[in-house]
């Protein structure tokens, strides 16, 4: 056992089924935030797991495995959460299913409370045109919210590559917002590095990565990006939006 996971387990056996209190929590973001900054994603991965236990989890929007990839070589069998909106792409459903049936994980499909029929009901036909912060808060940011509820720590494998609105995104930082530690592992990594790391480890990609789509969401928001666009220009094209909501 390494000495930083060492020094991580000794911490975890004291945290009760309750979790630590949000000050517990901040401390260590404080603490970890600048010494893991430089780490490999392997290091930061092994961090949380030996901090939190099995109130860490992984998220994954599907486009492609890598996260969950390098969370299984060190936490095998950690809780993997997808949201299903029910507006994905069957590409992107397919990916879901592959993962968890090829890799080391225990994979959590979340849904929202209201099924897409039930919100057409309620609020209207087709609300992602109509109002796409509503319908995002409502598929995607409440049911995450619910879903990391018995989580102290979250991992997301957001880049500090992909916008200029993620360019300072913490490491290791506290969400102020979910009351949790959210570890971003792969947030130093480059295109290349991922792309490298995909050839390298044989790791599941979304097919639509390699039809147009290099940022993959709902269907009826997402859209092909041509060559020399921005590759999340494709996401609520059209609109002033540029997040769901769950990273800001």
């Amino acid at each position: 056992m390494s000495t930083l996971t060492t020094r991580t387990a000794r911490a975890a056996r004291g945290v009760s089924a309750e979790g630590r209190s949000p000050e517990e929590l901040r401390d260590l973001v404080s603490h970890w935030g600048a010494e893991l900054e430089l780490a490999p994603a392997e290091t930061i991965i092994e961090w949380a797991a030996a901090t939190f236990g099995d109130r860490f989890a992984i998220t994954s929007s599907m486009g492609d495995a890598v996260l969950a990839h390098v969370a299984a070589k060190v936490v095998p069998g950690v809780d993997v959460v997808f949201l299903d909106t029910g507006y994905h792409f069957v590409e992107t459903i397919g990916t879901r299913d592959a993962v968890g049936a090829t890799m080391d994980v225990n994979l959590l499909s979340i849904t929202p409370k209201l099924s897409v029929a039930e919100q057409d009901a309620e609020f209207g036909k087709d609300l992602f045109r109509t109002d796409p912060d509503a319908c995002c808060a409502m598929r995607k940011v409440a049911p995450l919210a619910d879903a990391l509820a018995r989580y102290d720590a979250w991992a997301t494998g957001l880049r500090r590559a992909e916008t200029h609105n993620r360019v300072i995104a913490p490491v290791i930082g506290w969400d102020a917002k979910k009351g949790k530690v959210k570890v971003s592992p792969l947030a130093r990594w480059s295109d290349e590095q991922v792309e490298r790391y995909i050839a390298d480890n044989g790791v599941l990609v979304n097919p639509l990565v390699h039809d147009g789509y290099p940022s993959i969401g709902c269907a009826p928001c997402t859209r092909r990006v041509a060559p020399g666009e921005d590759p999340r220009s494709g996401r609520w094209a059209g609109t002033t939006k540029t997040e769901c909501g769950i990273h800001t």
